[in-house]
Parts: C-alpha cells; structure tokens; sequence
C-alpha cells in the first residue's frame, strides 16, 4: 500500500465571508458562507495539487455540516471518516477583512460538534497509507478532541507517518492565554514539522527573532522547523541546514487559508519528493528552498482569489 495520503484532524467549520473589505464587523452589511476550518484547508491544498487527503472530525448533522461534506468530497477530500452528531451543531467563524486582506473572527462554538469528537472516534487503520497527519491548536482545548488528538498522533507514529503542528493561534477560543501557550508547548514535542508565523513567535517562544526562538522549537521529535512572514517570505530549519524564500509581491484580497494552504503545499511537495520521517532531519539547504519556493508561489496564487480552498491553485498553475 502507498503511504501517499494526508490526514487532518480538527476542526472543519463555516467562514462567513463579508461582502466588503476594509471594514469592522458593524460595516458588514452580508455574509457569504464558504468551508473553512485550517486542518480542512490543509487538506484542500494537498488534494488540489494531485494528493490524497482525509479528514477527522465532527460535524453538526445539520445543513452547514452537509455543506461542509458535500464541497469537501468535491475537492476530493475523503469525507469517510467523518462522524455526525445531533448533540451540538456545526462550528461557524464569522470574518470581518481589513484593506490589506488580514481577518479578524467572531466564533460560535460553544460547544460545536467537532469539538465532542472523542478518541474512540479514532481507528488504527485510518493511518495504514498516511504519508503524514497535521493538526493544530484551534480543537487542543479540555473537550473530548484534544485527547482524540493524541489517539490520532499515537496511531500515525506506529504507522510511521510524519507528524505535522501548525498553531495557528486563536487566542478568543480560549479561557486564557496562560492555558493555549501551555497546550502548545505540550503538543511542540509530538510533531515532526512544526510550523509557526512571525505574528506567533513571540507569544510561544519569549523571542521574535527566529533563530532565537529554535532552542524553544527543536524539543522531542521535532526535525524540521518552518517559519512563515507573509509576504516577506519565509524560513525553513533543520537542526543541519537552513533556508529562506522571498515572497511573492502581489495585491492580497484574502488571506484567509494562506497559512494552511503553505503548509499543505509544503506536505505535498515533501511526499513528492520521498522524504520520509527519518529524512526531514537531512534535508539540504537546497531541498529546504525548493519546498519553500513552491509553497510561497503557492500562497501568492491563493491570496489574489478570496476564501480558502477554492482559492489555491492547482500544480499546473504553479510556474517554478
């Protein structure tokens, strides 16, 4: 069996986009619903380049959770693992965008359904082709997910497969601040590939200088540490090598996604290239850009078009 397949567990979840930019949410005059959730748009990238992609999670067996599973199945994301439940509805994420395309969210989940996904949810064989498993902070909170999580991290680590944690910090999800930079340290060690933004390196490592920040970073299993600048680029480490990428100069509508979909993209280009999990430690300054480069062409493709996954390009869009 060919381990090619990118699992995602989290949250899927409507964003309301707004009808008009540059503008706080009282100026929103319209909402437009399109699918959103990071580990679901970590998925969309990674299919829409030509992988395979499943997502765990829990949606609300109501109409936006149809929703959600019919336009996942139509980006060809497995959908076959998903579970429904009638005890909480489906997550929505209202966003208000400012001029330069940066969000600013209003939740409703409180609790929502993904967030009962318990780990008895979690089967050994949803790992048996899994070139890797991604997950991030956002269902890490004290609900059933967060130990689903750590079912999910132990079943792909006995398969084989490489462990992916990207933040992606929502400081309004959580009761504190003290209680998500916890919750992130604890899970930094888990993962293989950590991916962190410069708007996050203060807050998780005391520093916003990177290199700074790498002693902080490189704990457990952690191999390869990626960086990301929006458009001033991005930064890739191993405990061996390094690299940097330029980012793209082009007019952003929408950020929403931008993140996931670099992540998503690097994890396809990684498995394009055959690396494996004892590999990440032996990546060469050259591959480092290589993998950097495509995703940043990647993002700058993505940000020009508004939502998420319907945003990101497909590989032949992509010119390096």
């Amino acid at each position: 069996m060919s381990k090619d397949m990118l699992v995602a567990i989290g949250e899927a979840l409507i964003d309301l986009i707004p009808d008009k930019t540059g503008c706080g949410f009282g100026d929103v005059t319209a909402f437009y619903p399109k699918l959103g959730g990071a580990p679901a748009n970590v998925c969309g990238a990674y299919t829409r380049l030509g992988g395979k992609s499943r997502l765990l999670t829990q949606l609300g067996d109501d109409p936006f959770g149809q929703k959600i599973l019919r336009e996942l199945d139509s980006f060809g994301v497995d959908v076959s693992c998903i579970s429904l439940t009638d005890k909480a509805n489906t997550a929505l994420a209202f966003v208000s965008l400012d001029a330069d395309g940066s969000r600013t969210f209003s939740f409703y989940r409180n609790p929502s359904a993904d967030m009962l996904y318990a780990p008895g949810n979690i089967r050994p064989e949803y790992f048996d082709d899994a070139y890797a498993l991604h997950f991030c902070s956002v269902d890490l909170g004290d609900f059933p997910m967060k130990d689903a999580h750590r079912a999910a991290i132990s079943a792909a680590r006995e398969k084989g497969a490489i462990v992916s944690f990207d933040p992606n910090l929502r400081f309004q999800l959580w009761k504190s601040k003290e209680a998500l930079k916890q919750t992130v340290t604890q899970f930094i060690p888990l993962a293989d590939i950590v991916k962190i933004s410069d708007e996050e390196l203060s807050f998780i490592c005391g520093t916003d200088d990177i290199e700074k920040a790498l002693p902080s970073l490189f704990k457990g299993s952690v191999k390869l540490v990626i960086c990301t600048c929006g458009g001033s680029g991005a930064y890739a480490y191993t405990r061996k090598a390094s690299a940097f990428s330029e980012g793209r100069k082009v007019k952003a509508v929408d950020t929403t996604g931008a993140g996931d979909g670099f992540i998503g993209s690097m994890l396809w280009k990684l498995c394009s290239l055959g690396v494996t999990t004892d590999g990440l430690a032996e990546l060469s300054s050259e591959t480092l850009r290589e993998c950097l480069e495509f995703s940043n062409e990647f993002c700058s493709l993505s940000v020009q078009k508004p939502g998420a996954i319907a945003s990101y390009p497909e590989l032949n869009k992509i010119n390096i």
